[in-house]
C-alpha cells in the first residue's frame, strides 16, 4: 500500500493525541508508519509544514462565516479537542503555515469589518482575538495537563481553575467590547 499525504496526517495527529507536541517527531512518525523517516520528506519539505497539515486538520470544520464571538468558541473548542492543539496551532500560524488559520484570520477580519471596526484596523483587531484565543487555550491546556498529572496549584491560582467557559467568554467580551469603545469603530 502506498502511503499518501492523508496518511501521514492522520498518524501524526494521532500521535500528538497520544504522547503530545513535544513526542511528535519524525522519527516516531516514521517508525508508527512502518516507514524510513525519508519517505515522509516525499510528502512534506520540513516538519513545520507537517506541523502546518496537522493544525489545518485540528481546524477542519470550522465555520468560514459567523460572528467574532461565535467563530472564537469554535476556534477553541477545536483546539481543545487534540492534545497541545492550542500549542500546535500557535506555532504553525507564527511560521505562516497553516492555511486554516489564514481563513479563521480573514473571517475574523470580516465580521470584525461588519461589527463597525474601521476597514484599516480590522486585520489589526482580528489578530489580537486570535492571539487573545490561541494565548487562552494554550495556558488552559497547560493547566488541563498539570490537573491529569497531579499537580496542584498554588492557592493565589486556584480562581483561575474555575470555569474555563465563563473566564474564556469574560476575556472575549472585554476584547470585543473594548475594541467597540476605542477609535476604532467608524
Amino acid at each position: 500500500m502506498q502511503l499518501t499525504k492523508r496518511d501521514v496526517v492522520d498518524a501524526a495527529t494521532g500521535l500528538l493525541d497520544d504522547y503530545g507536541l513535544a513526542d511528535l517527531t519524525m522519527r516516531r512518525l516514521a517508525r508508527e508508519l512502518a516507514v524510513s523517516p525519508g519517505a515522509l520528506y516525499w510528502h512534506f519539505t520540513n516538519k513545520q509544514e507537517l506541523l502546518g497539515a496537522v493544525a489545518d486538520r485540528i481546524l477542519d470544520g470550522l465555520p468560514s462565516a459567523t460572528g467574532v464571538v461565535e467563530l472564537c468558541r469554535a476556534l477553541r473548542d477545536a483546539l481543545l479537542s487534540h492534545t497541545d492543539g492550542a500549542e500546535l496551532v500557535q506555532a504553525s500560524f507564527a511560521a505562516g503555515q497553516s492555511e486554516a488559520m489564514k481563513r479563521v484570520l480573514d473571517a475574523l477580519t470580516d465580521a470584525a469589518a461588519e461589527a463597525g471596526v474601521a476597514a484599516g484596523q480590522a486585520g489589526l483587531a482580528a489578530r489580537t482575538i486570535v492571539y487573545y484565543v490561541l494565548g487562552f487555550t494554550v495556558d488552559e491546556q497547560s493547566r488541563l495537563q498539570w490537573d491529569a498529572a497531579g499537580a496542584e496549584l498554588p492557592e493565589e491560582q486556584s480562581v483561575l481553575t474555575d470555569d474555563a467557559d465563563a473566564r474564556f467568554r469574560f476575556g472575549l467580551d472585554l476584547l470585543v467590547n473594548g475594541i467597540a469603545a476605542t477609535h476604532l469603530v467608524r
